[in-house]
């Protein structure tokens, strides 16, 4: 009876377990971009073209922890080389000082079951402050190689002064030429990530 009894537990008790696996993101599918707005009518739209960024994900359970995402200043673009220039001085990014900003994800937040938003700290110019960021999970599939791949979009909204990027430059007849509001967007693909390879002797 105890034989019976215990491994029923053990079965039960494993069939519940939840099985995270870390996801890495897809350099080559995934887009980090924002938006600004430009002379109080139009918004300015750039990307950052080196980042990098793990989270651990559940697809049994959509769990999702330990979310934590890297991007390099330097590597804005905006498709205009003087207005990229002056992006990373110290009137914006700052980038020789600040080659890096990053966001850490301490909570998320789920609908139906999937994740929805994840709070956490973003940091910009050596600065950190709360930011929470929308997620829309998209599903997963295995590419033609066999790899196991998720699809989602991120965004959030933050204002730059917060952060310490306050250029500004007031328009002949009213207003600013950029605004304070900047739209973040991950539009990415994650695959399962490698095993880190054993360190050499």
């Amino acid at each position: 009876m105890r034989v019976l009894l215990f491994s029923f537990l053990a079965t039960t008790l494993f069939s519940a377990t939840s099985f995270a696996e870390k996801f890495e993101l897809d350099k080559s599918h995934t887009d980090v971009s924002f938006r600004a707005p430009h002379l109080m009518v139009s918004k300015v739209k750039g990307r950052f073209e080196k980042f990098e960024g793990t989270f651990d994900f559940d697809e049994k359970t959509q769990k999702l922890e330990n979310v934590f995402v890297k991007v390099y200043t330097d590597s804005l673009n905006t498709n205009e080389k003087d207005r990229d220039k002056h992006l990373r001085t110290a009137d914006f990014f700052d980038v020789k000082k600040y080659p890096e900003m990053t966001f850490k994800g301490n909570k998320v937040d789920y609908d139906n079951g999937k994740p929805d938003k994840i709070h956490g700290d973003l940091t910009i110019r050596g600065i950190t402050k709360p930011a929470t960021f929308d997620i829309d999970y998209k599903g997963a599939v295995n590419d033609p190689w066999g790899n196991r791949v998720i699809s989602f979009e991120a965004e959030a909204k933050v204002n730059r002064k917060d952060f310490g990027l306050n250029w500004n430059k007031a328009m002949d007849k009213g207003g600013w030429v950029v605004g304070d509001d900047i739209e973040i967007e991950i539009d990415g693909e994650a695959k399962v990530a490698k095993p880190a390879a054993p360190a050499k002797k």
